[in-house]
């Protein structure tokens, strides 16, 4: 890499009216020269609006384009806008996310520097909408027990080497390494693609002075369904991937409700093991409390000891019985093409 290096931002979207106007903002006021820069708004063929407010853009700013992702899923779009980009840099940035004012450049620096394959900041949680539970789900997402050694997550003070970083800024040469995001992978393509990357000698750096600002879902319900649906692509890509495709953390909770379900079940017949069910769930409820009263003194306002506790458990519990339902289906699938593949062997012989 060498001289002002032209940098394409790739933004895969559907139905983000409400946060593609800042996202783009946070993009086209960055510090990095104009005419090295790119953005390429990847549209899941938006119904909300979205479309209109990127065709403003396009109009206004010639380094902003709109490319049309008929599949509608990210990897497909990240693909899509990778192959359609200028860029010797590529970074990759979510629509309901921020970057502040130095962020590319510090990026491109710092892939220099400090010879790294991808780079990005620490992550800043900050909520879709106003409340007590709102900012619960912002505490439960930054805090340790909640998400355990996600760096980016949960802020590092120093530079550090990661698996994995969101608003990742990547050198071309990367994708000519180690391939594309997995179309197969509607979540977690991120993280699997990191991996692989480590896997062939790559390094991903964090940078602590850097920020990222992600609005993360304020009501219960949609926070619910999204760690379930988490939970489930934890374990997925297991059965489309060449590499271990998650960091061991995002086993924990699928590890956590099995172990519930185990002990509860042979506790009914074997009585010691029933104990262990109840030394498992009391030290969790213990550990979730704890960090409650952490959360609590943070603010001054122990209204979060009553309300962690059902958040934490929401995230948890959510993310590890998708994680069983993802485990289920990926046992069945294997079957499905164990019997498949059979079935074809077999259709070979008859043809002979």
């Amino acid at each position: 890499m060498t001289g002002v290096e032209f940098v394409s931002v790739i933004i895969p979207c559907r139905n983000e009216a409400g946060f593609i106007r800042g996202c783009v903002d946070s993009v086209l006021a960055n510090d990095y020269p104009k005419d090295k820069l790119e953005v390429l708004v990847v549209d899941g063929m938006s119904d909300d609006g979205t479309r209109v407010i990127v065709e403003d853009y396009a109009a206004s700013q010639w380094c902003v384009r709109l490319i049309d992702n008929p599949a509608r899923i990210t990897p497909v779009g990240l693909n899509k806008g990778i192959g359609a980009a200028k860029g010797s840099v590529i970074m990759r940035l979510d629509a309901h996310a921020k970057i502040s004012s130095d962020y590319i450049s510090e990026c491109v620096k710092s892939l220099k520097t400090f010879s790294a394959d991808n780079v990005g900041g620490n992550m800043k949680t900050r909520p879709r909408g106003p409340g007590l539970v709102a900012s619960a789900i912002v505490c439960t997402l930054s805090h340790p027990f909640g998400v355990g050694n996600s760096h980016f997550r949960i802020s590092s003070a120093e530079p550090k080497w990661v698996d994995t970083v969101f608003g990742g800024c990547y050198k071309r040469e990367v994708f000519e390494k180690i391939g594309y995001f997995n179309e197969k992978l509607v979540r977690s393509q991120d993280i699997e693609f990191n991996l692989r990357l480590k896997q062939i000698g790559g390094r991903t750096l964090l940078l602590p002075h850097i920020v990222t600002w992600y609005y993360a879902r304020s009501d219960m319900l949609g926070f619910a369904k999204n760690n379930f649906r988490n939970g489930v692509w934890a374990i997925l890509p297991f059965a489309y991937s060449d590499v271990i495709p998650v960091s061991w953390r995002h086993l924990a909770p699928g590890a956590f409700i099995v172990s519930l379900i185990g002990t509860g079940t042979l506790g009914i017949f074997v009585a010691p093991l029933l104990w262990s069910w109840v030394v498992i769930l009391g030290t969790y409820l213990a550990a979730s409390l704890i960090a409650g009263l952490q959360i609590g003194w943070r603010y001054r306002d122990y209204r979060y000891v009553v309300v962690m506790p059902l958040v934490f458990g929401m995230l948890h519990f959510g993310y590890g019985f998708g994680s069983v339902f993802g485990l289920i289906r990926t046992a069945v699938s294997a079957e499905f093409w164990r019997k498949g593949l059979s079935a074809v062997r077999c259709n070979k012989v008859d043809d002979v």
